[in-house]
Formats: C-alpha cells, sequence, structure tokens
C-alpha cells in the first residue's frame, strides 16, 4: 500500500512562486505532450522535477508524482498499443486515445490541486521514483 501525503493544503505561508512552479510541473508535460510521442513529456516532467526538488518538499512531492505518471503512460504505451495493433491489424492503436485523455484530465486535475497548495496522486500512476 503506498504511502499517502497530507491532503490537507499547504501551508497558508507557502509563497506564490513555490504553488506556480508546482503548477507549471504539472502543466509543462501536457504541452509537450503537444509536440510529440510519450516520451517527450516524460523529459519535460523529468527536467521540472529537477530543477527545484531540493528547494522545498511540495516541489519535490510535485516534480515526482508527475514523473511517476508520465512514465506510467509511457509504459501504458509501449505495452499496449503496439500488442492491439498486431492482434487487431493496427485498429488497436486507438488504445492511445484513452490515454492521452488520463493525460489531460490528469494533468489538469494536478496542476489545479498544486495552485490550491495541495498535495495530489495520480490515478493510475505506478509509483516508480
Amino acid at each position: 500500500m503506498s504511502e499517502q501525503p497530507n491532503q490537507t493544503p499547504f501551508p497558508s505561508a507557502t509563497e506564490a512562486d513555490v504553488r506556480s512552479y508546482a503548477t507549471f510541473t504539472h502543466i509543462v508535460p501536457l504541452i509537450a505532450h503537444l509536440g510529440g510521442p510519450f516520451i517527450i513529456p516524460l523529459v519535460a516532467a523529468i527536467i521540472m522535477w529537477q530543477i527545484k526538488k531540493d528547494q522545498s518538499p511540495f516541489l519535490d512531492d510535485h516534480g515526482r508524482e508527475s514523473t511517476n505518471f508520465q512514465l506510467s503512460l509511457l509504459i501504458y504505451a509501449v505495452l499496449v498499443i503496439p500488442i492491439a495493433a498486431i492482434i487487431t491489424c493496427g485498429l488497436g492503436a486507438i488504445l492511445a486515445i484513452p490515454l492521452i485523455i488520463l493525460n489531460i484530465v490528469g494533468c489538469i486535475l494536478a496542476a489545479k490541486a498544486a495552485h490550491r497548495g495541495e498535495y495530489y496522486r495520480y490515478p493510475m500512476s505506478i509509483r516508480i521514483i
């Protein structure tokens, strides 16, 4: 059973820039997804996390969560889409659509939580890091 962080908002003394950076930690991989396949958002999430992970436990948690989620989506895409495409002669490639929707919805919900100063756990995310 994975450990859940305290779901109460981050202390009110949290500076706006910390919350803003945490918000962008989730938005940047979403925007990067427009530029290409699932590997690009993963790289964007890792970069955003590594830049400021030592400045705040809040930023470290959101960066780690974003990275784990993007890594999970990449694993799902690598495992499911080719197998389904082979079995269904290419029609199974439409399984990428639910992954893209999961990415959009998950990133938006996570960004909203970060903006409010709250911790967030993505659905269907494998906690690797």
